[in-house]
């Protein structure tokens, strides 16, 4: 019974939830950690190594990502287990399946994450009648396409620049995941004079300190190909983006990519997360006792859930832009003032705005 509650604290998590479907292969699990905000929003991750503690431990990120970005929204989170390569029609059945195993958890908003997408989105719609993440075509505001998670990293960037006399204009980018949060960060940083010049996918990194194209990378990714296939910049191991001098390093690929044993490799001056929990508590200690300022994966990268947030009640994909660039603008400004003033780490600060909020919400409950 003890094991079973291992996770719980004053915050939650509310409930976890054990999905199996044996005949389709299906196994998940749901995380419903705190709503005293409001219905829980969060991604549904498919990957064949998740596990109930990254689940927990997404979930508890989207609790605080959405307290501090001050939406009536809680915490939940989901993950499947299974390759998210596998045939389209399979996936959908898995998916569909997924859908109808939460129809009745309806404290809780799916939305794409790592492994799904806009489409997995609308099949879940069709199935419950609830996601958020949804394709243009039927009313939805497609984050991932639209890039509003990497739009918020770029904002959130030009705010924490100001705190290390960074200038946006030629500062050296390296983007861990070049996929759909990490393309649109290193596309909306270039477009302020930033200069990509190191990006990773599964295949590898391809690095070039003079300066990477970064259109011509997204088209190569949009064409299914790997960022090794390019045909300038020097390939290396997939590791290696740990090891390339800059001045902002965003890890926008999966958890605990930093850690004591490595960390000691990253050469720069910011760390922006656009992954979420991409940094192991010691090693995210190392770097700020080094002098590296860490901006918080859920105040960092909450342009996501924002623009969820949004669409969830109807608004448009301008409207998600500007809510995205003056919310998460607020919260990183808010947290490094307060960083400097406790002499704390920014996370620290971060959690006690959220625990904050959250708290006083809870107050408003009938049970707390």
């Amino acid at each position: 019974m003890e094991d079973m509650f291992r996770f719980a604290d004053d915050f939650g998590p509310a409930r976890i939830i054990h999905i199996c479907r044996p005949s389709l292969a299906l196994k998940a699990i749901v995380v419903i950690d705190n709503t005293a905000c409001g219905a829980g929003i969060g991604g549904v991750r498919m990957a064949p190594d998740v596990s109930v503690e990254e689940c927990f431990r997404l979930a508890r990120a989207m609790t605080w990502k959405n307290a501090a970005a001050g939406l009536p929204h809680g915490g939940g989170k989901s993950v499947i287990f299974g390759n998210p390569r596998m045939a389209g029609a399979l996936k959908e059945q898995l998916i569909r399946a997924f859908a109808d195993g939460i129809r009745d958890i309806t404290d809780y908003i799916p939305g794409p994450d790592m492994g799904t997408d806009e489409q997995c989105m609308a099949w879940v719609k069709d199935e419950i009648g609830r996601a958020v993440g949804l394709p243009a075509a039927l009313g939805g505001i497609p984050l991932d396409e639209i890039g509003a998670t990497g739009f918020g990293l770029a904002a959130c960037v030009d705010v924490a620049s100001e705190f290390i006399g960074l200038d946006l204009k030629g500062a050296r980018i390296a983007v861990q995941g070049f996929g759909a949060v990490g393309k649109h960060a290193a596309l909306f940083l270039a477009q302020k004079g930033a200069l990509l010049v190191a990006a990773s996918d599964t295949g590898g990194t391809l690095a070039d300190p003079s300066g990477l194209d970064v259109g011509a990378l997204i088209a190569l990714k949009e064409a299914g190909r790997s960022l090794n296939d390019h045909d300038k910049g020097s390939k290396l191991a997939a590791d290696t983006i740990l090891d390339i001098d800059c001045d902002i390093w965003i890890p926008a690929a999966r958890p605990d990519v930093v850690r004591a044993d490595n960390v000691s490799r990253l050469r720069t001056r910011l760390m922006v997360q656009g992954a979420n929990i991409p940094c192991t508590p010691e090693a995210e200690r190392a770097l700020h006792e080094r002098g590296v300022l860490v901006i918080p994966d859920f105040i960092a990268n909450a342009g996501g859930v924002i623009c969820a947030s949004v669409e969830s009640r109807g608004g448009t994909q301008r409207a998600a832009f500007d809510d995205i660039d003056e919310r998460i603008r607020a919260n990183v400004r808010t947290v490094l003032e307060e960083s400097r003033r406790q002499k704390a780490l920014p996370r620290a600060a971060a959690v006690a705005l959220a625990e904050r909020r959250v708290r006083a919400a809870m107050q408003t409950r009938r049970w707390r």
